[in-house]
């Protein structure tokens, strides 16, 4: 286990008592544990801003029977599969899909393939969730 560092921070009390509230909620068992995701959420950012090896997800919910969607969506994926580790098709009722792409690689062309998926006709809903490879997390 990593050498772990003890150090004192001032909060207002306010500020203190709405991050209690909400750590509570997620139920984090302490302040500390909140306070590194937060930290590792950070970096997981910079990752993302500083151009290195990412990984995340893809998420676009559309109905299937739209002419051409399907194909127009698969062609997008097909164009960037270097990228593309796996999807996951799940079918959400008769009309609506959800497709799940698990990316990995450089930071602005998994931003750039989101992109392109999300702004199909015929999506419904398109969103980038942005992870870490692990590599430079502590």
């Amino acid at each position: 286990m990593a050498e772990v560092t003890r150090f004192g921070v001032s909060i207002e009390k306010d500020l203190i008592d709405k991050f209690d509230k909400a750590i509570k909620k997620e139920n984090y068992s302490n302040r500390s544990e909140a306070i590194r995701d937060l930290i590792r959420e950070k970096f997981v950012k910079e990752e993302w801003t500083t151009g290195g090896d990412v990984a995340g997800t893809i998420t676009v919910i559309y109905d299937h029977h739209r002419r051409d969607l399907v194909n127009k969506l698969i062609d997008i994926q097909h164009d960037t599969h270097d990228l593309i580790v796996s999807g996951q098709h799940i079918h959400l009722d008769h009309h609506n899909c959800m497709e799940i792409i698990v990316v990995r690689g450089q930071a602005e062309k998994a931003k750039q393939l989101a992109d392109k998926l999300r702004s199909v006709k015929g999506v419904k809903f398109g969103q980038l969730s942005m992870a870490s490879t692990g590599k430079n997390l502590i």
